[in-house]
Order: C-alpha cells, then structure tokens, then sequence
C-alpha cells in the first residue's frame, strides 16, 4: 500500500476538473507522487471507460524507472498493469493499462492511427522542460481531440510551471499540489572555480564524502566528465560505490545507480542533466552541481547541429538542488557563485525554437499538415527553420513540391532515428550494403569510439575498432561506446532483416553511406590544398593537419564543428568517396561566369554536384544570354564604374535625376541604387560581343540608360532641363547639371550677360541657374544666382580689379545697356 502522498489531497480536484474538461494542467513539485501514483489512481474513473493510460516521460531512463515506481506501488511486475516502450525496448502485455513512454513513441503512434484507439488519457510528465517531442505530441493529440477524439483526456504535468501555461492553453482548468520534500540547505562558493567541472567536482565530492551524511548525487555536463571524475573518484576512495548515470547507458547500469548499493556501501551518483527531473535516487542527501550543462544548438545558417556547454538556468538549478531533500534533509552544494547565480537565465528556450526541424516537419508531412501553422502550438516553430529542414527532406526524397509526405518520406518515418539516418538505411538496400548501413549508422549516432586517441576523422577506423572488439581482437577504443555501438548495430539489423553483422567494408562504400544521411556534405578538395574542401552545399570545411583523408579528392562529411574559423568548419568525421556514387546527382550545364581576378569570362560545360564541381570542359560557343548574364553579373560585383561613364551619360542621368528632385516621383529613380536594381533592364543590351573587363570599359551606356525613361517624358527632358542655353552675347553655353537636384551650374563669361537683368532658368521657369561668372580668362569672378544684384554692386568691384589686367576687353561703365560680346577688342583700339 502506498503511503500517503502530497498528490492525494488533490486527487479529488483532478479527478473532478478531467471528468469536465477534456484537457487540465496539473502543477506538482518533486516529491508530490505525480508521476508514481496519479497515473494508477485514475484508471477506475467513469470518463475512462475501462480504456489504458499514457504517461509521456522525456528520457528512456525516467520512463523504465516511473514504470518500475507505478507497477512496484501496485504490487505488480513491469509489463503487467503497468508497462513501458521506449525506442528499441518494450515491456507490455495484453494486461496493460499504463503505458510509460517516451514523447517520440506517441508520436509514432499517432501517425500509425490517430484515434489512439484503447487510450482514454494522456499524460505530459516534466512538461517543463518543453521538448520538442512534447510539444509536437501536445499539438496532435489536440488536434485529435478537435477531429477524432472529443472523449480523449489530456493532462499536463509539471514541477515547475510557466504561470501563462493554462491561458496559453485556452484557459484550460489548473489544479495545483504541495509538495513533499525535505529542507535542503543551498550552499555557494565564494567564487567561480576555475579548471575544468569534473576537477571542481571531483574534489567537492570528496569533501561531502568527509563531512556529510547520505549518499551523493553529482551533476556534470556530458559524457567525458562524468567518466573523468568517475575515474579519479573510484581510485580515491575505494569503499564507495561510484557510477555513471546518463542516456547512453544500458538499462542495466542505469538501474545500478537509480537503485541503492546492494551491499549497503555508501554510493556516488555521477549523472548528467538527465538526472534532474522524474527520478528519485533514494538515499541521496548531497547534491553537488557543477553548474553546467550540455545541449545541442542548431545553427541555420550552415543547417548544422552541434554540442554546446552551457550554464545551468535558474529552473534547473532548484530542480537538480531539490533531489537532495526527496527523503531526508539535504545539503546542495552549488560550484559557483551568488553573484552568477543572480546572473542565471530563468529557463531554458523550448526546444522547438532552437532545434533541427527536419524531424518535426517531416512528422507534420506524415501527418499531412505541411503548414505548420495550422496546428495549436505553445509556440510555433520558426518559418526559417521549416524552410532549411524542408531542404534538407526534399534532398532525402522525403517531400512532395506541396511539402507533403512522399511514399519515402512515410518509409523513413517508420524507422525510429532521425530522417537522415533513416534514409541512410533505407538506401542501403540498393547498394546492397545493409549490413555496412546498421553499424554506420550507430557509429553516426553514438559518441566516436577513438575520440582522443589520434585516429584522425576516417570513420573506416570507426569501424574497424568495432570489427576488432565484435572479435575479442585488442583495440584501441573506447570499450563502453563501442558496446553501446555494437547494441545498437544489432537492433538496426533487426529491423531492417539483417541477421549478420558486417565484416569487411571497402572505404569508398562507407562514404557512400555517409552521402545517403548528408547529401549537401559531399566535400571536394579544393584546387592546390590538401586540407581544404568545398561541400556540395556551399559551405568551405578543413581537415585537421596531418589528417590521413588530407587530399583524397572527394569526401563525405559525416561530423563537423558549425562554428567557422577563417569561414570554414571543421571536420571531425568523413570517409572518402567515389565519383561513381554521385552519378544520379550530377547535372550537367553550361556555364559562363566572371573571373574578377583576370577580368575575362570563363565559359565552360560543367559536371556539378551542387557547389561541388567535378569536371569542366571549355565551351567554345557561347549562347547570347549566358555571356549577357555573366557580364550583368560582373558588373553587379565591380559596380557601375566598370563601364564607360562619358559626360554626356553622366549628364543625361544628372538631369532626370534633378527633375526629380524638383517634379518628384514621375520622373525615374535613377539613382546609382535604383540602376544597379534594374541592371537586368538596361545593360544586357549594350554589351555586344564583349567578354573582358576592357571590352566594358568601352561600353557606351548612354542609348541604354535612355530607354529607362519613359517615351512621353523624353520631350519633356529637353524642353524642362537643356542642354544649353542661349546667352545675350548670341553664344550657346553648355549647362553642367548635379544629380543631387541643387541648381545646374552655368559658366559664363561675364561680358557675354551684358544687358541680361535676370538669371537664367529652367524647369519651366522654377529654378535659377547658378551662374559662374567668369573673366576673360575663364576664371570665376562671382558664383551667384541673383545677376541683377551683382550688375548693381559686384561687378564695380569687379571691373576695378580687372579691366587693367584684360585691357581688350570691354567693361562699360553700364553693362545694363551695353551690348554683350565674346570677343576681345581689336588690337591698337
């Protein structure tokens, strides 16, 4: 019999809010029995008709343990009443009615038959942490609801809750629990250890070991941590039991160190994130937290994933502190200090914003909703990121243009990994490569077996170091993963038939594999480097110096760094591959483009994969429109200045251009951004037979750029902005206009104006010209746009200064009546 939890006060509330609404949320802290006693209390029910309850768990090793925890409470074995699936392992039986499971088994479930049929409740456990399984299952279990289902209960749970969560929900009922739990005293160091977190735990381990009471949990941020400290610890104090825990683990050690030492010895639990939420380790009364975490970060820009260390949040730092006080006081030792802890972000982003999408849309393919917006989510997922993923799955033949689910879409679905490992098995029949395919992929989906060890990034000495411990043959890696590896090879040949594992591969069909998963990865060595390659997707990656893939011509890249040094990526996985594996991608197609180092086009007929070009020849006829195109495009990279700007083009543009800024948006935008905007429009036609940087130089724009104005205004042009102007003196003097719309410039002689009152004009009389007037030597005397001003009161000035210097010249004593001229006096008048 179950002892009397906080989760019993409130079990009559939930019972009473399911029994009305068809979706509640449930707010209970650790330690409440939400997830090892609720789930078993409500299945005699009315509204569940006799029909099994769902519980939804994140991780494997929470949903084998809460199993264990509800079935044990129920005095039944897992796999009666009580059962669980997670990926690759199932204990259930005809008897089952509570099913723990992971969000991503649901989902499969949902896409085999939406009406989950015998299922009248589903349960979201640690709906906190927002994964993006949770999420997308939330979204379709609602929708089935809404279409299918009306009768279907959802419940979400959580420890730690976002306030808005019920409203965001639809103003869906809240039901909220006290918990059980034991003070814990929180302790900080005075400052942030420096070193790394295994060395800070290792040795704050040893300290609680010394001077406190209980068992002790410990939390690191990945894998090599844990094992660093695991191997330091173990030497140091050989009367404790210490063990990993973490996802990879079999269920076997995982069950070691969820459950007490057999032995009674006192016990170390070196565990990572997983450890924070769902499972109560009992005895543990030390938490010590090195303040750390891991998590993938997707970078859209290259649509790469990669592993970051990050702090801890807020959330999860109360969450890994209160597993000290489940059933005893406890004491929590926090590795940094108060002042970061104020510095915490509150929580962590849900998932869905931030992850690989190629998953989920394929999921929403399946589905058939491609619109992702068509479904209730907490949180949409970004549109950028369904494009990129969306990509990615018409490249695995996964999509239809409308973005629904190809027949191979639906195939990859049913295998339990991610699409590019799915298509990576699918595609191995053809090549007749199966069993090749299982170990690849597991070796793709666990950590590197040689990681350390000097191997260089060949994924073929991956394999051989699992072909060597498959035959009890010394190798030099990493034991612990390859068995891991070698679990899983065994579980993808059996779903996919395969009853022998592989023995011999030759490298180049390893790389062929590795091109199923990552098409965009194929990589070729670029020209004069050993060590430097371009993907098919555009994206400049490097080998590690010295690696022993330096200049195999093609690669494909199965693991990478998405952080860029010198805008390239770094490889830490490849395998190299034949040309012949890529013959259903390659197009072939001329092409013309502008070398900017020599100034010419390269004209040439390519074999391309994508970025990646594998053979040219030159091309001797050149169609029309590829060499406009190219030269379109040169001129796009060098700017206008390329071409031939003679006066008479600038002062055409200069003119429209001052119109504009008088007249407004009737006359073109012009402008040096407008025309490189509308370069397609006017310069394709001017370029004649043209191929090099000199060839443009020569171009005369002018006929080009005329076509941009439009028929009715060209008379306009002449008539609103000239040329030129005729001046009193009879001359016919050129007008310089300025594209920025100020008042062209007329340069004039100033005898050539006598008995002009007035400054001249265009633009229909609205705007003064400004006249520099000039002596007889071409020099300005005065810059002005009031000429009557300047007869009445500069030009004496002027005229005292200058007729002894220009003696010839006429300088009457009033030029308001005397005769304008351009000549000189005769000489001896």
């Amino acid at each position: 019999m179950t002892a009397l939890l906080p989760i019993h006060a409130v079990l009559p509330d939930v019972r009473a809010a399911l029994a009305r609404h068809s979706l509640v949320v449930l707010q209970a802290p650790p330690g409440a029995g939400k997830s090892t006693v609720l789930p078993t209390e409500l299945l005699g029910e009315p509204w569940l008709a006799g029909q099994g309850v769902v519980v939804l768990q994140p991780r494997r090793v929470a949903a084998r343990s809460v199993a264990a925890r509800l079935a044990s409470n129920t005095g039944s074995e897992v796999g009666g009443l009580v059962g669980y699936r997670v990926r690759f392992d199932s204990r259930v039986s005809a008897r089952t009615r509570v099913t723990v499971m992971t969000e991503g088994i649901l989902t499969r479930l949902l896409q085999s038959d939406p009406e989950l049929p015998g299922v009248g409740l589903v349960v979201f456990d640690e709906f906190h942490e927002r994964s993006l399984q949770a999420d997308l299952a939330l979204a379709l279990v609602r929708e089935v609801q809404d279409a299918l289902r009306p009768d279907l209960r959802v419940l979400v749970m959580s420890a730690t809750l976002d306030p808005a969560l019920p409203a965001r929900l639809g103003n869906v009922p809240l039901v909220a629990s006290e918990g059980r739990a034991y003070p814990v005293d929180v302790k900080y160091l005075p400052v942030d250890p420096a070193g790394p977190p295994d060395a800070a735990v290792t040795a704050a381990v040893t300290r609680a070991l010394s001077d406190l009471p209980g068992d002790v949990l410990a939390f690191l941020p990945g894998v090599g941590e844990i094992r660093r400290a695991l191997g330091t610890l173990s030497a140091r104090h050989p009367d404790v039991t210490v063990l990993p825990l973490y996802g990879d683990l079999s269920p076997e050690a995982q069950g070691r160190a969820i459950l007490p030492d057999p032995d009674g010895r006192r016990k170390v639990v070196l565990a990572t994130s997983i450890a924070e939420t769902s499972l109560t380790l009992d005895g543990v009364r030390v938490v010590i937290d090195s303040g750390w975490t891991r998590r993938q970060q997707f970078d859209p820009g290259t649509g790469l994933s990669r592993l970051v260390t990050v702090r801890v949040t807020h959330d999860a730092a109360t969450q890994r502190a209160g597993r000290a006080g489940r059933t005893a006081p406890g004491v929590a030792l926090r590795l940094w200090s108060e002042r970061t802890q104020a510095a915490l972000a509150a929580a962590q982003p849900p998932e869905i914003l931030e992850a690989d999408l190629a998953p989920l849309t394929l999921e929403l393919a399946g589905w058939g909703t491609p619109d992702p917006g068509s479904l209730h989510w907490l949180d949409a997922p970004p549109e950028r990121r369904v494009e990129s993923a969306r990509v990615l799955l018409r490249d695995l033949d996964a999509l239809t243009p409308q973005g629904l689910a190809t027949p191979e879409g639906l195939a990859l679905l049913r295998l339990p990994t991610h699409p590019r490992l799915a298509h990576l098995l699918r595609g191995s029949v053809q090549a007749g490569l199966q069993a090749l395919a299982c170990d690849v992929a597991a070796l793709l989906e666990e950590r590197d077996p040689l990681a350390g060890t000097g191997a260089g990034t060949d994924l073929g000495e991956r394999l051989l170091a699992l072909h060597r411990w498959r035959n009890r043959q010394a190798t030099t890696g990493d034991t612990v993963v390859l068995e891991r590896v070698e679990r899983l090879s065994r579980h993808w040949r059996q779903e996919i038939g395969m009853n022998a594992p592989h023995r011999h591969a030759d490298p180049a069909d390893v790389g062929r594999l590795v091109a199923l998963a990552y098409p965009e990865r194929v990589a070729a060595l670029r020209e004069g480097t050993r060590d430097r390659y371009l993907m098919v997707g555009g994206q400049g990656v490097r080998l590690p110096e010295a690696d022993p893939l330096a200049g195999t011509p093609l690669i494909a890249v199965a693991t990478l760094d998405a952080r860029q040094v010198a805008g390239e990526g770094r490889v830490y996985l490849a395998a190299p591959i034949h040309e012949e594996a890529l013959a259903a991608r390659v197009t072939r197609e001329d092409r013309v483009r502008w070398d900017a180092r020599t100034g010419t086009l390269i004209a040439q007929r390519e074999d391309r994969v994508g970025a990646v070009l594998l053979h040219a020849e030159p091309l001797r006829d050149v169609p029309a429109h590829l060499r406009t195109a190219a030269l379109t495009d040169a001129v796009r990279q060098e700017g206008l200045e390329v071409l031939r700007w003679s006066d008479t083009a600038q002062q055409w543009l200069a003119r429209v251009s001052s119109l504009r800024a008088w007249r407004g948006d009737d006359w073109p935008d012009l402008g040096r951004d407008a025309l490189l905007a509308r370069l397609d429009e006017w310069l394709p036609g001017t370029l004649g037979t043209a191929r090099t940087r000199d060839d443009l130089n020569r171009v005369d724009v002018l006929p080009a750029l005329q076509t941009l104005l439009p028929w009715n205004l060209t008379r306009t042009l002449d008539e609103l902005a000239p040329v030129m102007l005729d001046v009193p003196s009879g001359n016919r003097v050129r007008l310089q206009y300025r594209a920025d719309g100020e008042a062209p410039i007329l340069a004039v002689k100033l005898q050539e104006l006598f008995g002009l009152a007035d400054t001249p004009t265009v633009n229909a009389g609205r705007t003064p010209v400004l006249l520099h007037l000039l002596s007889p030597a071409r020099r300005p005397v005065q810059v002005t746009q009031d000429l009557r001003s300047f007869w009445e009161r500069g030009y004496f000035e002027a005229r005292k200064d200058l007729r002894g210097q220009y003696p010839r010249h006429p300088w009457p004593d009033d030029p308001w009546t005397a005769e304008a001229t351009r000549k000189a006096k005769p000489r001896g008048t």
